[in-house]
C-alpha cells in the first residue's frame, strides 16, 4: 500500500500539470461516470494530500477524493512536468523510476539527482503508486486507456489515469472537511508545535501497543507498514509497549522522526530510513530495498546494529518486523 510520501508526490504532480487547467474528466471503465460528469470541464484549483488520501479541488466547490488503498495507481502520460521539489532517478536503461520499493535507479557521481536532468516537459508515461516508474512515451496522445481506468483526467498536454482505488468520489467542501477532521496530523502539511502536540495527545490516550497506534490514521496520517517498523527500530522501542505508558518526550521524538523521514520520502521517492548514507552506499540504498532499511522484510537476518536476528510477527493483521536485541 502506498504510504504518505507517495501520495504527496502524486499531489505535487497534479499541482504541476493540472492545477490552473480545466481538464476533461471521464470514466473509461464506467464506474465513475456520474462523478466524472460533475467534474468534467471545471478548472482544477488545488491538489493536496493528507496522509494516504488525496483531494483535488475543482471550481464550483467540488472535490475529488482518492484513496489508492492497496492496489490503486495513477499513470501520467504526455508532456509531463515534474514538480521541482521531487527527484527522478536515471537508470542504467535510460528510464526513470519514482517509487518505494524495488527501484532500479542509479544516481550521479555526486550522489545527487536533478529533475532538470531528465528534461521537462517531455513525452513520457509515469506510474505513481507503491512502485512508481517512468518510461518514454511513444505513439499518439492521448494514449488509449489500458485496463480498468476508473477516471481519466485530460488536458491539452497531460493525461492522468486512475486504476484500482479504494475510494474515488466527489465531495462537497463540508464533506472534505469531515474526512480531514477524522485524520491525524500530517507533518508534510504542518510541522508545527500545535500539530506535534495533537499527535502526542492522541497517541498518549491509547492503551494499545505503540506498534498499532502508529498505524492508526486518526492518530497520525500517512504511516504504513514500512515506516512503522523502521521508526520503532530507530527509536529503540518495543512495538508492544502501550502508547499511554510512553513519556511524552518519546512521542515527541517519534513525531520529529516521522517529519524527517517523510520529507526524505517525498523528495527522493524512496523510504530511506538509514541516515548518513553517501556515495556507493546511497546508490545501493536507492537500488536495493535491503540497503535502505534496518528491519523491514529482513526477518531471519542479523540486525545491522546488534546482530540479533530480525523477528517477523503479525500485529493488527499486518506484518511487523523488529529487533528483539535493539528494541527491548
Amino acid at each position: 500500500m502506498p504510504e504518505g510520501h507517495s501520495v504527496h508526490r502524486i499531489a505535487r504532480q497534479f499541482g504541476a500539470n493540472f492545477v490552473g487547467t480545466a481538464p476533461s474528466v471521464t470514466s473509461p471503465q464506467g464506474r465513475f461516470a456520474a462523478g466524472a460528469a460533475v467534474l468534467n470541464g471545471r478548472e482544477m484549483l488545488d491538489a493536496r494530500a493528507v496522509g494516504k488520501q488525496m483531494f483535488l479541488e475543482f471550481e464550483g466547490d467540488e472535490w475529488l477524493r482518492v484513496h489508492l488503498g492497496i492496489y490503486g495507481a495513477w499513470d501520467f502520460a504526455g508532456e509531463v512536468r515534474v514538480d521541482p521539489s521531487i527527484q527522478i532517478h536515471a537508470t542504467k536503461f535510460g528510464r526513470g523510476r519514482l517509487g518505494q520499493t524495488g527501484m532500479a535507479g542509479v544516481v550521479d557521481e555526486a550522489a545527487e539527482d536533478s529533475v532538470t536532468s531528465i528534461g521537462a516537459p517531455r513525452r513520457m508515461r509515469m506510474r505513481m503508486a507503491e512502485n512508481d516508474r517512468e518510461t518514454r512515451e511513444e505513439g499518439a496522445f492521448p494514449p488509449e486507456p489500458v485496463g480498468q481506468v476508473r477516471v481519466r483526467l485530460l488536458n491539452e498536454t497531460v493525461c492522468a489515469d486512475l486504476r484500482g482505488p479504494t475510494a474515488c468520489e466527489v465531495l462537497t467542501p463540508a464533506e472534505v472537511d469531515a474526512v480531514i477532521q477524522r485524520l491525524g496530523p500530517d507533518p508534510a502539511n504542518a510541522n508545527t508545535e500545535a500539530e506535534r502536540q495533537r499527535f502526542v495527545e492522541r497517541a498518549h490516550r491509547k492503551k494499545t501497543p505503540i506498534g498499532l497506534v502508529l498505524m492508526d490514521q486518526a492518530v497520525v496520517a500517512g504511516i504504513g507498514n514500512v515506516y512503522r517498523a523502521e521508526m520503532l527500530f530507530r527509536a529503540e522501542l518495543d512495538p508492544h509497549t502501550p502508547a499511554n505508558t510512553l513519556d511524552r518526550t518519546v512521542l515527541e521524538a517519534l513525531w520529529d522522526d516521522w517529519a524527517h523521514l517523510l520529507e526524505i520520502g517525498i523528495t527522493v521517492g524512496q523510504m530511506i530510513t538509514i541516515d548518513g548514507l553517501e556515495g556507493e552506499a546511497y546508490r545501493k540504498a536507492l537500488e536495493q530495498r535491503d540497503e535502505r532499511h534496518w528491519v523491514y522484510k529482513l526477518e531471519g537476518t542479523p540486525c545491522k546494529r546488534c546482530g540479533t536476528n530480525i523477528v517477523l510477527e503479525e500485529m493488527g493483521n499486518r506484518k511487523l518486523y523488529w529487533c528483539p536485541g535493539c528494541q527491548l
